[in-house]
């Protein structure tokens, strides 16, 4: 039977870059995580219309405006939610001698940082270096792999 594997690259993926920065890997039927992905693959979506590009050169005029960009935002917002919730775990069970995972890593940074006012090791620069990595890896990673499926099954001598 045909099926399309998009969704399941798209939760391996997710979730390898889960274990990458947070350490620990989500049940694929966990709702945390089916959320996030709802959330990166809605922006995704979102990305591609003209008002989220008008937003990035006049964020003070778009901000009042209605429009996807309105949504994306408000997606952001709850990816960064998210992420600062793990942080907050990771923060109460750091040890600074055996980082776990990325988060950790960057938390020992920000505190040998901490008396550096110039510093760019910040919480809110984590939060966006994490859904960063979401954004950049999802989505390129889950399509590469899609693609490569494809010519495997249209090309089967190539196996």
């Amino acid at each position: 039977q045909p099926f399309n594997p998009g969704i399941f690259l798209i939760h391996a993926v997710s979730n390898i870059i889960c274990s990458v920065v947070f350490g620990d890997r989500f049940d694929y039927e966990d709702k945390k995580f089916l959320t996030l992905i709802d959330l990166l693959e809605e922006n995704n979506k979102l990305q591609n219309s003209i008002q989220p590009q008008l937003y990035n050169f006049f964020p003070t005029v778009m901000e009042y405006l209605p429009g996807p960009h309105q949504k994306l935002i408000k997606n952001i917002e709850m990816v960064d939610q998210f992420t600062l919730e793990i942080i907050e775990e990771h923060r109460k069970t750091l040890d600074p001698t055996c980082p776990r995972d990325f988060v950790d890593a960057f938390l020992n940074k920000i505190e040998q940082e901490k008396g550096n006012g110039h510093s760019e090791f910040t919480v809110e620069t984590l939060t966006r270096s994490t859904l960063d990595l979401f954004l950049a890896g999802t989505g390129t990673t889950s399509v590469t792999l899609r693609h490569g499926l494809l010519i495997l099954h249209k090309y089967p001598e190539i196996v």
